[in-house]
């Protein structure tokens, strides 16, 4: 299809998709410089946070976001993958772009395609297309600032073409290994590529290894650092009924009394790092060392703060910005009786914090699981962490090429919980309704429940499914 604008957006999409999948990967920032130069730098028309990260990324990039709006800001907002339409990438003030939007954002980069392409061995990728017209949509808006979300490891990654003034990492782990190296330390040598000279490097709980590596390059490049742990931190949290009730630690000040409506203890650490980008944003920078975070005054619940140190939020702000947070598809209750949760995990890290949300906030007597993965991760690791909490298994395959073969997922499943609590059926639609009918074989429904998950696409087809025939 010929790279010219389109006004059809099924044939925008179509366009773009023929570029190719989205994990096939070339490290190069070559073609993704020419094609900004091309545009005039639309990066470089508003101030960016950059956020990495192995887990938690998406989650994070979300609660910056909905920090900076309840300031006031007008925000851009690029995630990457989607669950169901590329158009939930590009956000603009919380909401995914229209498809005259999308339409418009391509029909602005379309020209310099065919010039970019033809300059370099390797065309311009799916990944590099739908980033340029992030970029271009954010500085037509224009927005105030932009979050963006590193697509695949950092100092690569189409989006490195644009310098954050805070660059934010989450927490790293082994993934995408066959790209970004076996080691966590490769890895994070790759994330830390997005921290830049004169940038504000807001670190969340790293491994010794990853936080080295980071460090490392924090000195390198003359980058203020503020640590998770150190600088900022979780002072304090309970589980409440849909959620958690969190007290942080931030670089220049203390909010309590915040309820956070997602569940699980590294939700609360995504909230913590969330709110120390925000405020690095907002004073220029951390002050490390200020406060030590176990001497933090707090501050009286419901107190509205307008003044004091110098990049402190409102603490009225931030209970209003977080108490709305959303992130879809990560431990999202889609339905009740039993309970049906979809989550994204898809690497054995991402696994042991969702079990262990699950254990701590959710009272299921009977979990029956629903999995399906793609062939090239680590999923006897996955699957490993999941067995302890699962009473049976369905195994089946999603809608994305990468997904293994339903039957090959069930021998390794079988190798991990046994042949007795694994059951293979081709389709996600039929494994989804299996799954229900073995939670409720007890007929407690208020102690069953339905965990869908095993990567970002089978969450998506999940949700699409749930909500199109009316199961939710």
């Amino acid at each position: 299809m010929a790279d010219t604008p389109l006004s059809d957006y099924r044939s925008v999409v179509a366009a773009i998709d023929a570029r190719g999948v989205e994990w096939d990967f070339d490290p190069s920032l070559d073609r993704m410089a020419d094609l900004v130069d091309l545009l005039g730098s639309p990066q470089r028309a508003y101030p960016v946070i950059h956020v990495a990260g192995t887990n938690g990324k998406s989650s994070t990039a979300r609660l910056i976001a909905a920090l900076l709006r309840e300031r006031g800001l007008r925000v851009g907002l690029y995630t990457s993958p989607h669950l169901v339409t590329p158009r939930e990438r590009i956000a603009i003030d919380g909401e995914p772009i229209g498809e005259e939007a999308f339409v418009a954002a391509y029909a602005d980069i379309a020209p310099y395609l065919p010039l970019v392409d033809g300059k370099h061995p390797v065309r311009l990728s799916y990944f590099e297309v739908l980033t340029a017209m992030a970029f271009a949509a954010f500085a037509d808006a224009p927005v105030d600032v932009a979050v963006v979300e590193v697509g695949l490891g950092g100092s690569f990654d189409a989006t490195n073409v644009a310098d954050g003034q805070v660059a934010v990492v989450t927490p790293v782990a082994l993934d995408h290994t066959r790209y970004l190296g076996d080691t966590v330390e490769e890895i994070a040598a790759e994330k830390a590529g997005i921290i830049k000279p004169g940038a504000v490097a807001v670190i969340a709980q790293q491994s010794v290894a990853a936080a080295e590596v980071l460090l490392r390059r924090v000195a390198e490049t003359g980058a203020a650092a503020a640590r998770e742990g150190i600088e900022f931190g979780v002072l304090s949290r309970d589980v409440a009924v849909g959620g958690q009730q969190i007290a942080v630690r931030g670089l220049h000040g203390v909010y309590d009394d915040v309820f956070l409506p997602l569940f699980g203890d590294h939700q609360s650490s995504n909230a913590a790092t969330a709110i120390a980008a925000v405020e690095a944003f907002a004073s220029g920078g951390p002050t490390p060392g200020e406060v030590p975070l176990e001497a933090a005054t707090r501050v009286a619940p419901g107190e509205t703060y307008t003044g004091g140190a110098e990049g402190q939020l409102d603490p009225a702000l931030v209970r209003s910005a977080l108490a709305k947070a959303e992130s879809p598809g990560r431990l999202e209750v889609v339905r009740s009786g039993p309970a049906v949760l979809v989550d994204a995990t898809h690497n054995p890290a991402g696994m042991a914090a969702t079990v262990a949300t699950i254990t701590e906030s959710f009272g299921f007597t009977r979990l029956v699981g629903v999995f399906a993965g793609a062939a090239d991760k680590d999923l006897a690791g996955v699957l490993d962490q999941l067995e302890p909490v699962l009473a049976e298994l369905v195994v089946t395959r999603n809608s994305s090429p990468r997904s293994m073969p339903a039957e090959e997922l069930g021998e390794l499943a079988e190798s991990v919980f046994g042949p007795e609590r694994v059951h293979v059926v081709a389709s996600l639609d039929d494994a989804i309704d299996q799954g229900i009918a073995l939670a409720e074989e007890t007929g407690e429904f208020q102690g069953a429940g339905v965990l869908i998950t095993g990567s970002v696409v089978t969450a998506g087809d999940a949700r699409t499914l749930l909500r199109a025939d009316g199961r939710s």
